[in-house]
C-alpha cells in the first residue's frame, strides 16, 4: 500500500481489512440481513495481490479468513452466517489474485508496487477478475450456509446480490485503496502541479454533487430520478484529477448506499428488500464502472497527446539539428524522388551543380544542366548514376564533369548514389557530391609527368642496352661477362617498367576512337600468338578455349591492350608444372552492354587483394610484370563506360576476370552476332 516504512505492509493491510469488515457489517439490511456493502472483498483482493510474489502469501489468506470472522463475530453476527462469510471472502480473494496472474500482468504486484490501473483494457479485466473472484466467493459461501445452516436459505436473487457487491467492492474499494497507497507512496505526488483553476473547479464538482445528492435523496424522495447524478461522475471523471475521480465515485457511492439503508431515496421506495438492495449495487456498480471507464479513457487520451507531444519535439528537434549539419557540409547532398525530381538539397549542393535557375526544387536532375564525361563527351539522362539507381540498377560512383553558366570553367564532381525507401512508397535516391577537380588535376599532372619522364628516360635506356650488348661481344669467354647479363636484365626490367608507364599514360589520356570490333577475330589472333611464342620459347603451349564472342564498340588499339594484359597475366600467374588453361566467352549486360569472360587455372587472387590488383604499381613478389597492367585495364574498361573485377573461378581452381564492354550498335555488329 505504500504505508511508512516503520509499519510492515501486511499490518497495514490488516488493519484495513478489520476496518472494512466492521464497516460492511454496518451496512446489513434487514434481521439478520447481507451487508448492502463489503468493502473488505476488495480489500482482500487488493491484499493477496501485492502480496502474490510474497512466500507468506497462504498466511495472508489465512489471516484474511481470521480477521473477517473476528469482525464480523465482534458485531454479534452468528457462526452460521461469519465462519461461511469469512471463508467466502478468503476464497474470492484467492481467485482474483490467481485471476490477476493470468489477465492483470504487473498490476498492482511487482517492483515499487507494479503499475497502477492506468489502461482502459485494464477495467474490462479487472471486471473480468472480479466477476470470477465473485462467483467463486458466493459458491463458497452457499456451501457454507449448506455446512453451517443458520436458518436461512440463500435466494436467486441473494446470490446475484453478493455477486453484484462483491464486484463493486473491487470496483469502489479495491481501487481506492490502491491509488491511495500510490498516493502516499509518491508523497502526493499524483496531485502536485494542479493550477488554482482546476482546483476550483473540482471544489464546485464536489459542492455541486454534495447538493444534488441531498436532493435526489432526501428532498425529492417520491421522484426515480436516480439516474441524473451519472452525469456529475461523468463530469468528475473527465475533469478531476485521477485519484480525485476515483475517491467521489467511492464517496458518492457509498453516499447512496447510506441513504438507502437509512431509508431515504429513490431506491428506499422499493418494497422487495432483495430488490431494493439489488437496484442499489447496480447504481453504485454503474457509478464505478462509468467513472473508471471515463478516467482511464481520458489518462490514456492525456498519455497519448503528452507521448505525441514529447515524439513531435523530438522530431522537431533532430530535424533542426539534421538541417544544420546537412546544411554545414562541405560536401553536396541531393534526395530525389521516383521521378528524379530534386526534394531536399544542401548549399553545397548548389555550390557544386552550380547556382543556376534550373537547379532548384521541384526539379529534375538531368543533363541539361551541363553533365559531361570527365572527357568532355555528353552525357545521357540513362547514364547518370542516380537515373540508373532510380531504374533498379547498381550504380558506382562516377566522375561527371559539370560545366553550365554558373560553373563555367567546369567542375569535376564524383555522384556517390544510394537507393532509399520509405514506407510502403517507391524508393528515393541519395546523391552526394564530392568536388575531385583539384585531386584529379593533380593526379593528371603527376601522370602527364611520369609520362614525359618516361619518355625521356627511352633515350639513355636505349643507349646503356646498346653499349651493354657492344660490351658483352668483347668480354665474350671471360668471366665479366655476368656482370654485363645483369646490366642487360636491369635495363630490360626498367623498360618494362617505362613501357607500362607510357600505355597507362596512353589509355588515360590519348583520344578514343570507338569502332565496332570482331571480338572474335581480335582473340583467335592473340591467342594464335601466345600458342606460336610458348613453342618458340619451349614452354607448354597454352590451351585456350574460345566460347561465344559477340562485336563490341570499342578503340581497337585499346581494346588489344587490355585482352593481351589481361591473358598474359594469366599465363603470368600459373603455378610451376601447371598447363596453362584459359576459357573466353561472353554473355549479355544490362545496359546494352557485353560482359566478357576470362577464367584460368592459375594460383587464383586472395580475396582481400581481389580489388587491390587493379590499383597502379601493383606487383606480386616475384612477378616480372611492371605492376601497372591490370591498372591499365581497369582505365580502359572505365574509359568504355564499363566495370571490371575479379573473381574466383567458379569451376575450379583459379581467377576469374570479368569486364563490360558496349555491346555492337551498327549494321555490321549485327551482321557478326551469331544466331542464338
Amino acid at each position: 500500500m505504500g504505508l511508512p516504512m516503520a509499519v510492515p505492509p501486511v499490518v497495514g493491510f490488516a488493519a484495513l481489512h478489520l476496518i472494512a469488515v466492521l464497516a460492511g457489517a454496518a451496512t446489513a439490511l434487514g434481521d439478520p440481513g447481507e451487508p448492502m456493502l463489503w468493502p473488505a472483498a476488495g480489500v482482500a483482493a487488493v491484499w493477496l495481490v501485492t502480496r502474490s510474489d510474497s512466500r507468506w502469501r497462504l498466511a495472508d489468506a489465512a489471516g484474511i479468513g481470521v480477521l473477517t470472522f473476528a469482525g464480523l463475530a465482534a458485531v454479534g453476527t452468528g457462526l452460521g452466517t461469519a465462519l461461511p462469510e469469512a471463508v467466502a471472502t478468503t476464497a474470492g480473494a484467492l481467485v482474483f489474485a490467481a485471476a490477476a496472474r493470468r489477465w492483470l500482468t504487473g498490476l498492482w504486484t511487482g517492483p515499487d508496487g507494479g503499475r497502477p490501473l492506468t489502461r482502459l483494457p485494464d477495467l474490462w479485466h479487472l471486471l473480468l477478475c472480479a466477476g470470477l473472484a465473485a462467483v467463486a466467493g458466493t459458491l463458497v459461501y452457499v456451501l457454507g450456509e449448506l455446512v453451517v445452516p443458520d436458518g436461512r436459505q440463500v435466494s436467486a436473487v441473494g446470490a446475484v446480490i453478493r455477486v453484484f457487491r462483491d464486484v463493486v467492492a473491487v470496483l469502489v474499494f479495491g481501487v481506492a485503496v490502491r491509488r491511495a497507497g500510490y498516493l502516499i507512496r509518491d508523497r502526493w505526488a499524483g496531485l502536485r502541479g494542479i493550477g488554482r483553476a482546476r482546483w476550483l473547479e473540482c471544489a464546485a464538482v464536489v459542492a455541486f454533487s454534495a447538493a444534488a445528492y441531498w436532493y435526489v435523496f432526501s428532498g425529492s424522495e417520491d421522484l426515480p430520478i436516480g439516474f441524473l447524478l451519472i452525469p456529475l461522475t461523468v463530469w468528475s471523471a473527465i475533469r478531476m484529477p485521477t485519484p480525485l475521480a476515483i475517491a467521489h465515485t467511492a464517496v458518492f457511492g457509498c453516499t447512496a448506499v447510506l441513504y438507502t439503508l437509512s431509508g431515504h431515496g429513490p431506491y428506499a421506495m422499493v418494497a422487495d428488500t432483495g430488490v431494493r438492495v439489488l437496484l442499489i449495487q447496480l447504481y453504485v456498480g454503474i457509478l464505478a464502472t462509468v467513472g473508471l471507464a471515463l478516467t482511464l479513457t481520458r489518462d490514456e487520451r492525456d498519455n497519448l497527446i503528452r507521448r505525441l507531444q514529447d515524439s513531435e519535439q523530438e522530431a522537431t528537434d533532430k530535424a533542426s539539428m539534421m538541417t544544420t549539419v546537412v546544411n554545414s557540409m562541405t560536401e553536396g547532398l541531393a534526395i530525389l524522388d521516383h521521378t528524379g525530381r530534386l526534394v531536399l538539397r544542401n548549399p553545397a549542393a548548389g555550390r557544386l551543380l552550380g547556382t543556376t535557375a534550373a537547379v532548384t526544387g521541384t526539379v529534375a536532375l538531368g543533363s541539361d544542366h551541363g553533365f559531361f564525361r570527365p572527357d568532355g563527351t555528353p552525357l545521357t539522362d540513362a547514364e547518370l548514376p542516380h537515373v540508373r539507381a532510380l531504374a533498379g540498377e547498381d550504380a558506382a560512383p562516377m566522375d561527371v564533369l559539370v560545366r553550365n553558366a554558373a560553373v563555367p570553367e567546369g567542375r569535376v564532381v564524383r555522384f556517390n548514389v544510394a537507393r532509399l525507401a520509405l514506407g510502403t512508397g517507391p524508393y528515393h535516391v541519395v546523391v552526394v557530391f564530392h568536388d575531385v577537380t583539384a585531386d584529379r588535376r593533380h593526379r593528371d599532372e603527376l601522370m602527364s609527368f611520369a609520362g614525359r619522364v618516361a619518355h625521356n628516360l627511352l633515350n639513355p635506356l636505349t643507349t646503356i642496352e646498346g653499349w651493354s650488348e657492344v660490351l658483352e661481344q668483347e668480354l665474350a669467354g671471360y668471366q665479366p661477362v655476368e656482370r654485363v647479363e645483369r646490366i642487360q636484365r636491369a635495363a630490360a626490367r626498367m623498360r618494362t617498367f617505362l613501357n607500362g608507364l607510357l600505355s597507362y599514360t596512353a589509355a588515360r589520356d590519348g583520344k578514343l576512337m570507338p569502332t565496332t570490333v570482331n571480338l572474335a577475330l581480335l582473340v583467335g589472333d592473340i591467342v594464335t600468338s601466345r600458342i606460336d611464342h610458348a613453342e618458340s620459347t619451349g614452354s607448354a603451349p597454352p590451351y585456350f578455349e574460345v566460347g561465344r564472342l559477340d562485336p563490341v564498340d570499342a578503340d581497337p588499339v585499346l581494346l588489344r591492350q587490355l585482352l593481351e594484359n589481361l591473358i598474359d597475366n594469366s599465363l603470368r600467374m600459373m603455378a610451376p608444372g601447371v598447363g596453362p588453361y584459359l576459357a573466353i566467352s561472353c554473355q549479355p549486360a544490362p545496359n546494352g552492354m557485353l560482359r566478357i569472360d576470362i577464367l584460368d587455372n592459375s594460383v587464383g587472387i586472395p580475396p582481400g587483394k581481389r580489388h587491390e590488383i587493379f590499383t597502379n604499381y601493383h606487383r606480386d613478389k616475384g612477378s616480372s610484370a611492371s605492376g601497372l597492367e591490370l591498372a591499365i585495364c581497369k582505365r580502359i574498361v572505365e574509359r568504355h563506360g564499363g566495370t571490371i573485377e575479379a573473381g574466383a573461378n567458379p569451376y575450379g581452381t583459379g581467377t576469374r576476370m570479368s569486364f563490360t564492354l558496349p555491346a555492337g550498335r551498327s549494321a555490321y555488329a549485327r551482321a557478326l552476332t551469331p544466331a542464338r
